[in-house]
């Protein structure tokens, strides 16, 4: 059989207190450490389970093992990208390719800005600015958990994470104060490399 890597937490791109005060040590703390890492480690049982399952040929837990998989694997996913997205220096709106694509395709930044705002008031668990190179133009989406409400084939580029254990401690039930933090923090440079690894526009 192929060898696979186990999944990973990735250590955080900053310090645990850089984001204050719109994000605060503790959250990230609880956040990255506890919750983050039980994602690697639910996505690692359960490619352990599907893995011995196919040696026995018993598949009586695959069914499960392969909900756990997108579960899991889509909460690793989108927090490491989530932390990505951030940067005690950001806040600025996007610039060159980026900037020219979200007018494009939404209109004015203003205009993305305000439909990924209402995605994340919205959501059950993420929204997210994603590529689709199926009609080849951005899309803002609400996922509910981490895999319900996904668009098959597009790719994120741009990660909010509005489960309340996101926001709870710093914030209370004020979701729209923790969005308003978010863009406090978030960091366009990354946004667009990340789209011009995603639409084949990198050289």
């Amino acid at each position: 059989m192929p060898e696979h890597s186990n999944p990973e937490l990735p250590p955080l791109p900053y310090d645990y207190d850089a984001l204050e005060p719109h994000i605060s040590e503790q959250v990230l703390t609880w956040h990255h450490d506890t919750h983050h890492q039980g994602y690697v480690n639910g996505l690692e049982s359960a490619e352990e389970t599907l893995a011995e399952n196919r040696e026995s040929g018993d598949h009586s837990s695959t069914a499960g093992a392969l909900g756990n998989v997108t579960h899991n694997g889509s909460g690793h996913y989108l927090h490491t990208l989530f932390w990505e997205n951030m940067d005690p220096e950001g806040g600025d709106e996007p610039e060159g390719d980026l900037a020219d694509r979200i007018e494009e395709d939404f209109g004015s930044y203003e205009g993305w800005e305000e439909e990924f705002r209402a995605a994340a008031s919205a959501a059950g668990g993420w929204a997210l600015l994603v590529y689709d190179p199926v009609a080849k133009q951005l899309r803002n989406v609400a996922v509910d958990k981490h895999d319900q409400g996904a668009l098959w084939g597009s790719h994120p580029i741009l990660a909010l994470d509005v489960w309340e254990h996101s926001y709870y401690y710093d914030y209370g039930p004020d979701r729209g104060d923790f969005i308003d933090a978010f863009f406090e923090v978030v960091d366009f440079d990354k946004v667009a490399e990340e789209y011009e690894k995603v639409s084949g526009r990198v050289e």
